[in-house]
């Protein structure tokens, strides 16, 4: 007779307890248990309990290899969710085995889990694990599909596979599942004033691993709630027409102000926090330096003369590397959009800027279109201050649109969720590349979903708030991918190739390198431990199915992108991997943290333009600025959603933060605490500096990063 004990730990989330009968099978080398219900007296899995047991067997199983759990009807409950955190079981000779699990477990199933250590396929060579590892990623692969949402935009989550997988049941036997969630979601939410609603039908039958957690959901909500009755009360979502002068602007948000937007609220019309913002605001990729002017945009010296003083000249400040381009040249020629029933407006400005003696960065020249000539004036910081202004105020819409659909969702939502696709179809639960971006794909797929049902739909917020609706959007996408590189995704690399290494005060650089490094250690030392040579990478069968599943699917095949479609080397697969990491946390939160701090003052981050770029100088006045700008509803309906999507989660998880342990061996759990030390140091380094700054710099603090794309 031989007696192993049982541990078996519930989530202590909302909902996550059951009321179904669990039990258990023990497989071995030398054999299995017998099928053994988990009951005491009273109810056993309650959020949060820890439950023991003893599995009596008629002789040792020998090294534990699977195990099973079996969850059946109880009585006549209906069958509910159950959020397994891990099992723990001891042998009689105290040996103890390890058994993730994580996850929610719906209906009446079995699933089967393998011990906590990490395994590629070449380190198994059992039939039994072999195979198991076979059928899991088949039933992965039934589950979560691609799908094509529009012509050259990265393959999306099928959701309606969930539906037909909750159907069908096929695959019960090996369920298993991407993220650790905190809860369920249901119903239909409705954001009274709200200019959409959260009523998503197929996340109904959505799988429950990848839904946003009840305590997500209620946060959305109360954040949404007040901003928006309040204007609603104020009969702003529903004014049309011009702002009748700027100071109104500061009433939208009367409540909800922060340092930051007061700072840009003050300071917007300046020269330098214009240049700024190309350093530490919320597109912090556009810069190039120049070593001469491009022929479309015709800036003579004595054009600048004025602001570069007599001491230097336009060529001088070239061959010295101080003069950068922000080129919009992928607005040239996208489509346009009407709201509120009138024709908008896109410019694809270009525009020169100047490394000053006292390091600041500040404009010296734009050019509204990609076509010089008599009806394309290159407006000066000498012209008259309406004249200049409408010109920043133009650059700054252009801003807008290249930041919200291509650096923001393009390069970090719709990529990151690409990766979380190939990670859940490729890769089984043991594998160690699994368990190190598992937590990196947290709640990606499901604000994914949730934005294309309610921002990017025919008559989404897209379609109400900007000057180029969604077909403008699917174009810029679709444009931006093409062009997106290899060399674009990693920072060090992008850094290097755009010229921007050593302009001062360049915080996002600063600390985006940091957190580069301290990503990069980490996984390689988690690669290194699981991968001894070169060789074991590239016969890594799973490992090259999903990096060519990646390729394929998020890069569309092109050759030109420079992503690989397979590695070779230990090298290749850390970088690869350090980039995915990096773009799913840090990057995303320094380009999307800071939407609410920037753009609540609205002629900063101008959703549409309501006329023409200026074609002759000397025209512009007050009047015609504010007929410009975008009408009163509009800018509402665009703040709040600005507002929404800079909020902190209730249920964060900060970079590095791993509650879910998933990696059970000693070795990678040194390297998970490592990295947090590195990370802890980061954090205090930024808060340091941040101290002596008229401007805190604080959206790559690791303390402030979410693990995933999750907002």
């Amino acid at each position: 007779m031989a007696v192993y004990r049982v541990c078996v730990t519930t989530g202590p989330y909302l909902m996550a307890g059951t009321l179904d009968n669990i039990s258990i099978t023990l497989v071995g080398t030398c054999g299995e248990s017998p099928k053994q219900l988990l009951d005491h007296l009273g109810r056993d899995f309650t959020p949060g309990s820890v439950q023991k047991y003893k599995v009596r067997c008629s002789a040792e199983l020998g090294e534990l290899l699977l195990l099973r759990l079996h969850k059946e009807r109880y009585a006549f409950f209906p069958k509910d969710s159950w959020y397994c955190s891990y099992i723990c079981v001891t042998a009689h000779d105290g040996t103890l085995s390890h058994f993730p699990c994580y996850q929610w477990i719906e209906g009446y199933c079995t699933i089967e889990l393998r011990p906590g250590t990490a395994r590629t396929v070449c380190q198994d060579s059992l039939p039994l694990l072999l195979d198991h590892r076979k059928r899991e990623i088949q039933a992965r692969q039934e589950c979560y599909r691609w799908k094509v949402y529009a012509p050259g935009f990265p393959g999306i989550v099928d959701v309606s596979s969930f539906e037909e997988m909750e159907s069908n049941k096929k695959f019960a036997l090996t369920k298993t599942a991407p993220c650790a969630d905190q809860g369920d979601s249901s119903g239909n939410r409705y954001l009274p004033g709200f200019p959409m609603k959260i009523d998503i039908p197929s996340l109904l039958h959505m799988e429950p691993n990848i839904r946003y957690s009840a305590t997500k959901i209620t946060s959305l909500l109360f954040n949404a709630i007040p901003a928006s009755l309040g204007m609603k009360l104020r009969g702003l979502l529903d004014h049309r027409g011009s702002w009748k002068k700027l100071d109104d602007i500061r009433n939208i948000f009367w409540c909800h102000k922060t340092f930051t937007s007061e700072y840009v609220t003050e300071h917007w019309h300046e020269d330098h926090f214009f240049g700024y913002q190309y350093l530490n605001g919320v597109n912090p990729v556009m810069l190039h330096c120049l070593s001469s002017l491009p022929r479309k945009l015709p800036v003579t010296s004595d054009m600048v003369a004025p602001l570069l003083g007599s001491a230097t000249c336009l060529q001088t400040e070239l061959e010295r590397g101080n003069i950068f381009l922000a080129d919009y040249w992928i607005l040239a020629e996208v489509p346009v959009h009407c709201l509120n029933g009138s024709q908008q407006y896109v410019a694809a400005p270009l525009c020169l800027l100047w490394l000053n003696p006292q390091g600041a960065l500040v404009p010296l020249a734009i050019q509204l279109s990609q076509t010089p000539g008599p009806n394309s004036p290159i407006f000066l910081p000498t012209d008259s201050h309406w004249d200049w202004m409408v010109a920043k105020t133009w650059v700054r819409n252009s801003e807008f649109l290249v930041h919200e659909n291509n650096t923001h969702f393009l390069c970090t939502h719709l990529l990151c969720e690409a990766f979380a696709i190939a990670t859940l179809r490729q890769l089984p639960l043991c594998h160690p590349i699994y368990k190190l971006l598992l937590p990196h794909t947290r709640y990606t797929l499901q604000v994914n979903t949730i934005a294309r049902a309610t921002l990017l739909n025919p008559e989404g917020l897209v379609d109400k708030v900007t000057s180029i609706g969604r077909q403008g959007l699917l174009y810029l996408m679709s444009t931006g991918l093409a062009h997106f590189t290899y060399t674009n995704f990693c920072l060090p690399d992008s850094l290097r190739a755009r010229g921007v290494l050593a302009i001062p005060n360049y915080h996002y650089r600063d600390d985006g390198l940091k957190i580069w490094a301290a990503i990069e250690s980490f996984v390689s030392e988690i690669v290194s431990y699981y991968y001894p040579s070169d060789a074991s990478v590239q016969q890594d069968s799973e490992l090259q199915a999903w990096v060519g599943e990646i390729f394929a699917q998020a890069f569309l095949g092109r050759e030109s992108s420079g992503f690989p479609r397979q590695l070779c080397t230990l090298g290749e697969l850390v970088k690869f991997l350090t980039a995915i990491i990096f773009n799913c946390s840090a990057q995303h939160a320094a380009v999307n943290s800071g939407q609410h701090d920037f753009g609540a003052w609205m002629p900063n981050a101008p959703s549409s333009m309501r006329q023409p770029p200026p074609q002759t100088k000397g025209t512009t006045t007050l009047k015609s600025y504010l007929d410009t700008l975008p009408e009163v509803n509009v800018t509402c309906k665009n703040l709040l959603l600005f507002w929404l999507v800079s909020q902190e989660p209730n249920d964060k998880r900060p970079l590095g933060t791993y509650p879910d342990e998933h990696f059970t061996e000693e070795a990678p759990r040194h390297s998970i605490a490592a990295f947090q030390r590195r990370l802890a140091e980061i954090s205090r380094d930024i808060q340091e500096r941040n101290r002596g700054l008229a401007l805190p710099y604080a959206y790559l603090d690791p303390a402030l990063i979410e693990n995933s794309v999750s907002i």
